[in-house]
């Protein structure tokens, strides 16, 4: 990493590019405004959960933690079950809404993306997510060929982002990279691998502090490819 002439910084060229998927590919929040509310209808007609609907704002700003923590947060006195469940009606109405055609990228993401890979750059996901959801994200927006591996905290069964990073590393023969992300698991997984952290500072969700350690900031997704400076 360096500081250019102007007081820019200029990171290293990566061989690859790890990517979050929510708030910082996909608008996440087109994809829950209508989900939230029917996990929390389901919960209450199957007898699972009483207590006043959580706002659809607080489930967005948990994204980033792993599921079972958000359901504990957004529902601390509901049983185990209730979670359980929440989990599996979560993926449902999620993979029910992209199929749909539900769900939007990021201005600038496909594009940016493809031209990420023209210029010889690996890309992968690194996300909390499950990994059915990933899979459908990737799939329904058409950016399977621009991926070399999708990796999720719940196709792993890892405890933290910086442990699924750290394998996906390992598996691929990685060096150098870029993690890319709005969240502050994805600076501490960055970080914790010794690679460069550049945060996405334009999700509508998340404290302002959730990107402190990050290298450098960017406020829309095609900045990657001035970063890159080639």
């Amino acid at each position: 990493m360096t500081d250019r002439a102007d007081g820019s910084i200029r990171l290293e060229r990566p061989e690859a590019m790890l990517f979050d998927m929510d708030g910082t590919l996909l608008q996440t929040e087109t994809l829950l405004l209508e989900a939230h509310g029917r996990i929390f209808a389901a919960l209450r007609e199957e007898g699972l959960y009483e207590e006043p609907e959580p706002p659809v704002e607080a489930l967005l700003g948990c994204l980033g933690m792993l599921l079972e923590d958000i359901w504990l947060k957004l529902m601390p006195t509901a049983s185990e079950t209730a979670r359980r469940r929440a989990d599996e009606l979560l993926l449902q109405f999620e993979l029910e809404e992209l199929a749909a055609g539900k769900g939007m990228l990021y201005e600038g993401v496909a594009e940016t993306l493809s031209e990420l890979r023209a210029r010889g750059i690996r890309l992968f996901v690194a996300s909390n997510g499950l990994q059915p959801y990933v899979e459908a994200i990737v799939r329904h927006k058409g950016l399977e060929p621009l991926f070399d591996g999708l990796y999720t905290a719940g196709g792993r069964g890892t405890a933290t982002k910086a442990e699924l990073v750290r394998l996906l590393l390992e598996e691929h023969g990685v060096a150098r990279a870029w993690m890319v992300g709005d969240r502050s698991s994805d600076v501490d997984a960055g970080k914790r691998n010794g690679l460069a952290v550049v945060g996405c500072d334009y999700a509508d969700f998340g404290s302002s502090s959730e990107l402190d350690g990050a290298d450098v900031r960017i406020r829309r997704f095609g900045e990657l490819l001035e970063l890159l400076g080639e």
